[in-house]
């Protein structure tokens, strides 16, 4: 059996390995990695055989990491790289290339609907009715979308919001407030099984599913990078945040918003966003965090999506795909029920 894992920004790691007696033997790892000195990687090899098929990447990652002494170095690629490529060795895990994505761009919907969306398609990927997708937005209004722990009176200036016309929505999965507007904001999202981010701790798998987007990005010309927890950036500044929620069944909801543009006064008179917030990113204003991508690249809103969009078939199995009447259905009551209500937006005041 093989399993093979590409660590983001890093080296591909592959595993090859047979079961015998519910333990793995015959271990070879190999990749484009590099080691020093070159027997540790006998030493990785004879640590891994014995071990039980059913281990964990934890444990997998310590016994790799307990097989190297001192001296070894290890230059683009980790332990828990070589953990999760045997996990996928085993079926345990599986790869980009186990699966075929549905991608999805439809017209526009409100705030409130996409994240019904958001929730609908992650639940029905969790319950094996659809496939892994990636579904570009379309948004129908401007909004503020803030993160599910978030205060909704810390986070956002309502009377000023509605004094823009700018609807605050709250969605299910953590992290920070965002600032959209229609032409303005590309925003996507991927929902995959969590086979596809096993064993990955939730940092690592921020990165894992935000790699394609950074190859999407340089072919529009933006050299741009992961920065920790869930930021994108470029030279010029931060392109985009994202945010993470997985479900018990193992469904990943995993999305992302750009700046395509911003009106940056408006955005800091609707977010409180305040100094503490700041203080880690090296700047005194929230105008220079951002940096829109139509500064960068010059190319329409459009043109960029669809460069995304190419990059992703070009990368992986894709096939074209839609909501389903039956999902839009539930999306809709979803929306009406939970997402346009002021006991879930306010449900931390």
């Amino acid at each position: 059996m093989r399993g093979e894992y590409k660590v983001p920004g890093g080296k591909l790691v592959a595993v090859d390995l047979a079961v015998e007696e519910g333990r793995l033997a015959r271990v070879a790892v190999s990749g484009d990695f590099f080691l020093e000195p070159d027997e540790a990687l006998e030493d990785i090899d004879r640590a891994l055989t014995g071990m039980g098929e059913s281990s964990t990447v934890a444990q997998l990652t310590h016994t790799v990491e307990a097989a190297l002494g001192d001296g070894v170095t290890l230059v683009g690629f980790t332990p828990e790289a070589v953990a999760i490529a045997v996990r996928r060795a085993l079926g345990h895990a599986s790869g980009w290339g186990d699966h075929t994505f549905e991608i999805l761009h439809e017209g526009a919907e409100s705030p409130a609907m996409h994240l019904a969306l958001d929730q609908v398609l992650t639940e029905e990927l969790d319950a094996g009715r659809r496939g892994p997708t990636l579904r570009i937005w379309e948004w129908g209004g401007p909004a503020v979308i803030i993160g599910s722990f978030q205060s909704l009176r810390n986070e956002v200036d309502v009377e000023a919001a509605e004094r823009h016309g700018i609807t605050v929505v709250r969605r299910i999965s953590g992290g920070g407030a965002m600032f959209v507007e229609p032409g303005n904001t590309i925003t996507y999202s991927l929902y995959v099984p969590a086979s596809l981010v096993e064993g990955l701790s939730f940092e690592r798998s921020y990165a894992f599913l935000d790699d394609w987007v950074l190859g999407a990005l340089a072919d529009v010309g933006i050299e741009a990078t992961y920065k920790p927890l869930n930021d994108i950036a470029s030279p010029a500044g931060k392109i985009a945040g994202a945010a993470q929620k997985r479900l018990r069944g193992g469904g990943v909801l995993h999305h992302v918003t750009m700046a395509y543009d911003i009106d940056a006064d408006k955005m800091t008179d609707v977010l409180r966003i305040g100094r503490e917030k700041l203080s880690d990113k090296g700047t005194k204003s929230a105008n220079k965090r951002v940096d829109p991508l139509r500064s960068q690249t010059g190319m329409t809103r459009e043109a960029v999506i669809e460069a995304f969009k190419e990059h992703f078939r070009g990368r992986y199995d894709t096939i074209e795909g839609k909501v389903t009447p039956e999902e839009r259905t539930l999306a809709e009551e979803l929306a009406r029920a939970k997402f346009s209500t002021p006991e879930w937006t306010a449900r931390v005041p």
